[in-house]
């Protein structure tokens, strides 16, 4: 099953060291059959689209809490794709969440999608309200808008480390 997992550069940069990815919480997402039972139309593409943002969503508290530890973390959103066979799917957390059973090995990869650098400004004012934009707080919603009308770009797991070093 092609899974999204959500991370920050932080977690990419020691993905990359230790070539393997153990998700927080073993939470990823994914195009399960809650996800597609939510939507009226739409193909598989369109599914895994809506997967992927929702990990990119989840990117976002990852770097909400990593800010909070540490002012200079990294401001982009990543979402890393990978195939892997052994998912629990979870429909009581939401329709695309699943639980990994362990760490993602970097053979398992698919591709790595995260913002660019023109993202950052946007993604800093999402992550420092995505709390309140889940309690209805208007302009908190405005913010995660702005951060998610910015496209992840993609790489291939070859480029991941070059991109890495150019940050």
């Amino acid at each position: 099953m092609r899974v999204y997992l959500p991370a920050t550069v932080r977690m990419l940069r020691q993905f990359v060291e230790d070539r393997q990815l153990q998700p927080f919480s073993g939470t990823a997402f994914a195009l399960t059959p809650a996800l597609r039972e939510a939507y009226v139309s739409g193909d598989t593409e369109e599914l895994e689209y809506v997967a992927m943002r929702e990990a990119a969503r989840a990117s976002l508290r990852l770097i909400a809490g990593e800010s909070s530890e540490d002012e200079q973390t990294d401001l982009r959103r990543a979402v890393v794709s990978a195939d892997v066979e052994d998912v629990t799917l979870r429909p009581d957390l939401d329709d695309a969440v699943v639980r990994l059973s362990g760490p993602v090995p970097w053979e398992n990869i698919a591709a790595v999608h995260m913002d660019a650098a023109e993202a950052e400004e946007a993604v800093r004012a999402a992550a420092a309200g995505i709390d309140a934009a889940d309690l209805g707080d208007e302009d908190a919603e405005l913010a995660l808008g702005d951060a998610e009308d910015h496209e992840l770009a993609w790489y291939a797991p070859q480029e991941v480390h070059f991109v890495l070093e150019l940050m």
